[in-house]
């Protein structure tokens, strides 16, 4: 049964037990009817309040209608007592209006405030999209003023460092071979020649996030990439004692990306996961297509269907509380690192239309996954 049913039953109810309480009591029980008549109020408020000023008004006139027959017949040898109690008919009108009018009131004012409390809602809604788009173009400004200091640093530093770099790598590797491999101290040749191609490559990686390629237009076969980063970093894994393993979902569709440009990221994650794993360990690159993953945070999304390539590897992890600094320029969890590889990649993903992420690995490690958006015509 309905609440309204019920609120209709109830006034029903009440009204025709009220009425008949008048009926078959003695006229001579006066404070009986003094009751019953007070007793007509309770529908006639609830009525109000339950059905506005309609329904205070026709519970009120319904009660003097059964109420006025009562009067007319049954004291009519009283006239002063039965103008009295045509004023309660009349004051049960009254009590109605009022009590259905104040309800009503109240009613619409209750939906103006919840209109209200709506359209506060979507203001402070837009209010906190418009507050994330500011954030998110401080960060941009704050990273392009980064990169502009950066890009007037690599211009000297490739002027000032690589120039005696090179002549230091080339007298090292002349001290080198005219050394026999025996002699002690061609080891330590060795190793500065080692360390000058450290430091060029900590210089290069300046120079590409400082002064990144320009991003071209083409496509590329995720399979035939990973097959080739598979076998550049075949050597590097079986140094390091980890093991490789490739899941790839037949029929892959190409990928709005260059091959140079996916390879360099690739490369990138698969590095990153092999020098992660100290001693041995298990590496699986996975590519696979469908929809893309809906983020909390606020990269760029992905339209249409992407290729989902992931390099997930089993080493320690990465602490919570540096999680969110992961591709930060600079930010690095390890000793020798320059804390641009994973800058790096992102700059290029986001450049093609892509987001890449980071995920904790199960149940250790790290996983890392490139959302690539599938080339026109493919997929």
């Amino acid at each position: 049964m309905s609440q309204n049913t019920r609120r209709l039953l109830f006034l029903v109810a009440s009204v025709t037990v009220v009425t008949l309480g008048h009926y078959v009591t003695s006229l001579h029980i006066h404070q009986a009817h003094d009751l019953y008549r007070r007793l007509y109020y309770l529908p006639i408020i609830f009525a109000g309040f339950w059905y506005g000023l309609r329904g205070g008004l026709v519970t009120s006139i319904v009660v003097a209608l059964v109420f006025f027959p009562h009067v007319w017949f049954q004291w009519r040898e009283t006239p002063f007592i039965r103008a009295e109690q045509y004023l309660e008919m009349l004051l049960y009108v009254i009590v109605g209006g009022l009590t259905g009018g104040l309800s009503q009131k109240e009613a619409q004012r209750r939906e103006e405030l919840h209109a209200a409390n709506h359209k506060l809602e979507e203001a402070f809604a837009q209010l906190r999209e418009q507050s994330l788009a500011l954030v998110q173009a401080e960060e941009q400004l704050r990273r392009a003023d980064r990169l502009a200091a950066l890009g007037e640093l690599s211009a000297g530093m490739a002027h000032e460092i690589r120039n005696p770099l090179g002549s230091i790598k080339g007298t090292a590797e002349i001290f080198r071979d005219s050394l026999p491999s025996e002699h002690k101290l061609h080891e330590f040749a060795s190793i500065l020649v080692k360390e000058t191609d450290r430091l060029d490559g900590i210089l290069t990686h300046f120079l590409e996030f400082a002064r990144p390629k320009e991003l071209n237009a083409g496509r590329s076969d995720p399979a035939a990439v990973v097959a080739d980063v598979v076998g550049l970093a075949r050597e590097r894994a079986r140094r390091a004692k980890v093991e490789v393993e490739t899941q790839l979902d037949p029929g892959l569709p190409s990928v709005a990306m260059p091959g140079d440009a996916l390879r360099q990221v690739t490369l990138n994650l698969v590095l990153n996961g092999i020098q992660a794993m100290s001693g041995t360990g298990r590496l699986v690159i996975t590519a696979r297509e469908g929809p893309p993953r809906r983020l909390e945070r606020p990269e760029q999304p992905v339209a249409g269907r992407v290729v989902h390539l992931a390099v997930t590897d089993t080493g320690p992890g990465i602490p919570v509380e540096v999680q969110d600094r992961i591709f930060d320029p600079f930010f690095t969890t390890k000793r020798t690192g320059t804390g641009l590889g994973l800058a790096i990649c992102q700059r290029i993903v986001l450049g093609y239309r892509g987001v890449i992420y980071f995920e904790p690995g199960e149940p250790s490690g790290a996983r890392f996954v490139a959302e690539l958006p599938v080339a026109n015509g493919e997929g």
